[in-house]
């Protein structure tokens, strides 16, 4: 009998923890010029937002975005599953309406055999049917190392757009998804990781963010993004930085995966390196304890949840669309003034 396929054995990475630390992928981005402008190009990089989105000029937008990363999980399905979760969260999260996906397919076709891609992309097509949407093709290439995902476009009213740089001092700040799961499954590429706590990760990065077009409708909803492999710490700094605030996290409301197993698993070594590129990234502009806590807060999600910036009048409307979607309802923590020389973000 043939042993069974375990993709992470098969790349250096695992999910969104793949992505470049937020630090050098700036440097990379500073050598682009920007002598040319684009009128109906409403969002671009400048912002570091989840999307793209070109104005129509008939109140609408279409919204563009693309995701991909090599194996966070072993089975080739569901690592397919994860990776369309992850990409048409971004759409999601701009509040848009997804309209259709193309896939992106590195194979390393002398190591694994191609029904096993197959596997990959019928995993991706599940959660396509389940958004509502087609694969509706992609490319492919032969690579050294596994890699899967999408790019895929949605459109949006655009009085209903959310971008992440648009928060207000006082809005209270709702996260839909429990961090952890870059700890999780470090754990479980080292053979140490329950059964049952990478069941859960994979529960969270298999469940869509539909619920970010819904919100995206509340006129109190200021500002919205999803939680990927900055880390919470690097989306939400990205917000604070785009619309000019500061934070203050309650870090006893934050979700979490099993914390006490998540507390076991830091103390054997289970920290992404990701989480110590983001924190090396962006640290000075926080002021959080190190130890568990801080790589925790900087630890790589993949298909994480929506960070949603709420005004306190819309607590209530915001509140019952969550309950409506089955989406736990957490709060934890508010935007601020900044002050001059003070951490961006810190702890109550």
């Amino acid at each position: 009998m043939s042993e069974p396929i375990r993709l992470t054995q098969y790349s250096h990475g695992a999910g969104c923890g793949c992505k470049i630390a937020p630090g050098v992928l700036h440097t990379m981005l500073s050598c682009m010029s920007n002598d040319i402008t684009y009128p109906s190009l409403i969002v671009g990089n400048d912002t570091k937002d989840d999307a793209a989105v070109v104005d129509l000029g008939d109140g609408t937008g279409i919204v563009s975005t693309t995701d991909f990363f090599m194996p966070i999980v072993d089975d080739p399905y569901t690592f397919g599953q994860i990776a369309a979760s992850n990409a048409i969260s971004d759409i999601y999260a701009m509040g848009g309406t997804p309209l259709m996906a193309i896939a992106i397919l590195g194979w390393p076709v002398d190591k694994l055999a191609p029904e096993v891609a197959g596997a990959v992309l019928e995993g991706g097509r599940s959660v396509c049917a389940e958004a509502g949407i087609p694969l509706a093709g992609g490319h492919s290439i032969d690579s050294p190392e596994p890699i899967f995902g999408l790019a895929v476009t949605g459109r949006v009213t655009l009085s209903h757009l959310k971008a992440n740089a648009s928060a207000s001092i006082g809005d209270v700040l709702f996260l839909t998804k429990p961090l952890g799961v870059g700890m999780v499954t470090t754990a479980e590429k080292k053979g140490l990781v329950s059964e049952a706590h990478i069941a859960s990760a994979i529960a969270s990065m298999t469940s869509l963010n539909k619920v970010g077009e819904k919100l995206s409708k509340l006129s109190g909803v200021n500002a919205m993004t999803d939680i990927t492999g900055f880390g919470l710490m690097g989306h939400l700094l990205e917000m604070c930085q785009g619309s000019g605030t500061a934070a203050h996290i309650d870090f006893e409301e934050i979700p979490t995966l099993d914390r006490v197993a998540l507390m076991d698993y830091h103390k054997q070594g289970c920290v992404p390196g990701g989480a110590r590129r983001n924190f090396d990234s962006y640290g000075h502009h926080l002021n959080i304890p190190e130890g568990f806590t801080r790589d925790l807060l900087c630890d790589p999600q993949t298909s994480g949840g929506l960070l949603v910036s709420v005004d306190k009048s819309s607590v209530h409307d915001v509140t019952e669309i969550l309950r409506e979607f089955n989406v736990p309802i957490n709060i934890i923590g508010h935007m601020m003034a900044h002050k001059e020389g003070d951490a961006i973000i810190a702890l109550k």
